[in-house]
């Protein structure tokens, strides 16, 4: 058993193992540790007499959810639990992953962002700080586990919210969840990571229980010259890892994918996480539409870093079914808060360099409304991600639902909050003649006689999958290929009947179906372009269902 350990508070109390092993949650069992072990690692008299099964542990946590008045509380219940039980936490998780989406991650999980600091109970993930600098490579050291994926942020766009600074932890922390309970990573191999490069939300500078430095965002060369400390550090220690970037600003999104895809295993979920799920929806919807996809017209409100990556997907989609590049880029219309993005625009030679790349070369006049465009493109497809909230009109849905039958309509700006559209609204202004999914999840319409539930065009059928697969084919780099490989894999999994049905993406609760079948696709991908250093087994499914984490109290210490 060992010898008695002096007390943490220094109490003059001892306490044995078997104390410490119910406060480490990658082990603890609580009731569920059975009477020899008990013996075993001096747990008697610590716990309750009965002895339960995981599946008695989850009816308790699903029921103590419930009655909850608020998804915040539960968020706040849920993370207490992952700190106290993993197994039980990620178990609860995988039976219940419908209900408890929308808690751990977007909508409430923005909430939970902006009030970090109120909220926080204990320490998660590794945070790297102003303060830090010259330090970073001994902050890896300080890690216990030798991570296979990092999600990092540095809270400068945190969904739809704009800068909260060191409050953005909360986004890698649900990414993670998701990478665990989709894509079969242990718990153990997840890091999440927020860069704390100062803020410039006076609120937070004001806050008291703000748990950042206070001091005003970094900016330019000085943001990267941090951040390529950081990426330097965390590859000399961890050689073989992958590291998502999530929530940077949109300069900082495209500049650092553009200045590290090639030298190291790294993704942004933003910019290619976002193109590729709703390049899934895109095949699909434009499949259920009856639209030949290298026909298709698609106006795009919105000009950030994931319109950049979504609006070059959607033209490789529409280039691998015949279009030529120059016929898929006229094919789409991008738009900002001003209207139609074209060089006929007064100012145009001053846009940014994003907008420059997909703005309209071909003498389109300057249209500065949405309902303009739509009116004169007559749009089989319209996206939003602008984050601008409900931006898409009573006029221009009614106009597009005129002139297309069933109109593929994607307002993907989260949290719900910041949605261009409801669906309700939607579903009232096309009289419920529509194809419609959201960034996040909205509650079900009854019109019509009908009963209309909306699809969910979440980033999670994708990363987790792509993960999965890039870290057991051991790829040198993550190509566009590859994630492409895991957009279309997704559109394969929902059926002819489904989408006769109006439905575009899976079902939620299938997204480890999902995330096996992404990883699949990516192992194969990547052996075919060249970049895999594992080759792809003939019986990949096989392989990959074998590597991923089984949330269950194995018998080794029963």
């Amino acid at each position: 058993m060992g010898s008695a350990t002096q007390a943490p508070h220094g109490a003059g109390a001892a306490y044995k193992p078997g104390f410490a092993l119910l406060h480490d949650p990658l082990n603890n069992r609580d009731t569920a540790f059975k009477a020899n072990s008990r013996a075993h690692f001096g747990l008697r008299g610590l716990v309750p007499p009965a002895v339960e099964s995981l599946e008695q542990q989850v009816a308790r946590v699903i029921k103590q959810l419930r009655v909850k008045h608020t998804d915040l509380e539960r968020y706040i219940y849920l993370s207490s639990l992952l700190g106290h039980n993993a197994t039980l936490f990620y178990r609860t998780l995988q039976d219940h992953l419908a209900e408890l989406l929308p808690i751990i991650y977007t909508p409430t999980v923005g909430q939970a962002c902006e009030e970090y600091g109120r909220l926080f109970r204990a320490t998660q993930g590794m945070y790297f700080s102003l303060a830090d600098r010259d330090y970073f490579d001994e902050i890896c050291n300080n890690w216990p586990f030798s991570p296979q994926i990092i999600v990092v942020t540095d809270g400068g766009r945190i969904l739809g919210l704009g800068d909260l600074g060191a409050g953005g932890l909360g986004i890698p922390i649900g990414k993670l969840q998701l990478y665990s309970a989709g894509g079969g990573f242990y718990p153990q191999a997840c890091l999440p990571i927020q860069l704390d490069v100062g803020t410039d939300n006076k609120e937070l500078l004001e806050d008291p229980h703000y748990l950042g430095l206070k001091y005003s965002r970094l900016h330019g060369q000085a943001h990267q010259d941090f951040v390529d400390e950081f990426m330097e550090a965390v590859f000399r220690k961890w050689p073989g890892v992958i590291v998502q970037f999530e929530d940077f600003q949109t300069e900082y999104a495209l500049r650092y994918l553009d200045r590290y895809r090639g030298k190291y295993r790294m993704f942004n979920d933003d910019v290619q996480g976002t193109a590729a799920v709703v390049t899934a929806g895109f095949i699909n919807g434009m499949k259920a539409q009856g639209t030949e996809l290298k026909d298709a017209r698609v106006v795009m409100f919105g000009a950030g870093s994931s319109s950049v990556g979504v609006t070059g997907y959607l033209i490789e989609a529409m280039k691998a079914a015949g279009a030529t590049y120059e016929q898929a880029r006229n094919n789409i219309w991008v738009c900002d808060s001003k209207g139609l993005i074209t060089m006929e625009r007064p100012g145009a030679r001053e846009l940014n360099e994003w907008k420059l790349m997909y703005a309209r070369t071909d003498g389109t006049h300057p249209m500065g409304s949405l309902e303009e465009v739509i009116e004169s493109v007559k749009p089989h497809a319209l996206f939003g991600l602008s984050g601008a909230g409900p931006v898409f009109t009573q006029k221009a849905i009614e106009t597009m639902a005129t002139n297309v039958s069933r109109p593929l309509i994607f307002p993907l700006s989260n949290p719900t909050q910041k949605a261009e559209v409801t669906f309700e609204h939607a579903i009232q202004w096309t009289k419920g003649s529509l194809l419609f999914a959201a960034g996040s999840p909205f509650a079900d319409v009854e019109y019509g006689g009908k009963t209309f539930k909306a699809s969910q065009s979440n980033n999670m059928y994708v990363f987790p999958g792509l993960g999965k697969g890039v870290a057991l084919s051991r790829a040198t780099t993550i190509t566009d290929g590859m994630i492409l490989a895991g957009a279309r894999e997704v559109a394969s999994l929902v059926s002819d009947e489904e989408l006769a049905a109006g439905k575009i993406y899976p079902d939620i609760k299938c997204l480890q179906t999902v995330g096996k079948a992404v990883a699949a696709a990516v192992w194969r991908e990547a052996g075919s372009e060249g970049v895999a250093r594992v080759p792809c087994p003939l019986d990949v499914e096989n392989a990959v269902e074998r590597s991923f984490y089984k949330p269950r109290y194995h018998s080794d210490m029963s």
